[in-house]
């Protein structure tokens, strides 16, 4: 099977019904057939690895997983997995006992968990290539990034039952505006804090920021009754909440 072009998301992300949506930007991404033929490696098992945290502190996808971790992305395994992770976060939460003095909240993560770079990587590259923080960062200023529809579920869901959401996220204080924006677009209409790393932040890891944060909320009488996020990094460290809940990302990785 020779490569093909990949011209067109095969699934929305916007929502869950099949459509075709032309993906932007300059480059058209070559994806081949997408089957695990990497010579000397299992791309099936090298994902598991980086799922499980077993496999940390990796730069960059290996090159001859590259198309193996695009069709992952872009196809329906991925989504599946996604609702597996979700529909157990809402389990989670309709068992919970909640109190009445509106503290109880869970905290979502941003990129690749409430909101998907999927347009962007699609027309990027999966990861085999050195991450380009300047073209990322053009992409996030024009704040079109689509819901992930799995966790725009979730997050419908805790509302209903009177869970609070607070967003925590590793993006910077000046892409505040944009941000917002970009959630209440996508459904994402009310939160009860949006959390951006103030400029002079000076810390090493995602793991300290975040724990530093959630530690400031349990201080100011919130109760953490959940967490979700793509990077272990999100979910791991201090004050993590009652339960967490880890969506697939084998793209990159977040210390």
């Amino acid at each position: 099977m020779g490569l093909l072009f990949f011209l067109f998301l095969a699934t929305t992300i916007s929502d869950g019904s099949p459509a075709k949506e032309t993906i932007p930007g300059d480059k058209v991404l070559l994806l081949g057939p997408g089957v695990d033929r990497a010579p000397g490696l299992s791309c099936l098992s090298w994902r598991l690895a980086v799922e499980t945290n077993n496999l940390i502190d990796w730069d960059i996808v290996p090159g001859q997983c590259e198309d193996y971790v695009g069709h992952y992305m872009m196809g329906h395994q991925y989504r599946k997995d996604s609702s597996m992770v979700t529909d157990q976060a809402i389990l989670h939460a309709q068992s919970l006992t909640l109190g009445r003095d509106g503290k109880d909240v869970w905290v979502f993560d941003i990129d690749e968990t409430s909101l998907s770079n999927l347009p962007y990587y699609a027309c990027h590259g999966f990861g085999a290539e050195p991450y380009d923080p300047k073209l990322k960062k053009e992409w996030e200023l024009e704040g079109k990034a689509p819901a992930l529809p799995e966790t725009l579920k979730l997050y419908e869901k805790l509302l209903s039952l009177g869970i609070r959401v607070v967003f925590l996220t590793g993006k910077s204080e000046e892409m505040r505006n944009v941000t917002s924006k970009n959630l209440r677009q996508v459904g994402y209409h009310t939160w009860e804090k949006l959390i951006l790393k103030a400029t002079s932040y000076s810390g090493e890891t995602a793991v300290a920021y975040k724990s530093s944060e959630r530690g400031k909320l349990v201080k100011s009488g919130y109760r953490i009754v959940g967490n979700i996020g793509d990077q272990w990094s999100d979910i791991s460290g201090t004050n993590p909440g009652n339960r967490t809940f880890k969506l697939p990302d084998p793209m990159y990785y977040v210390a």
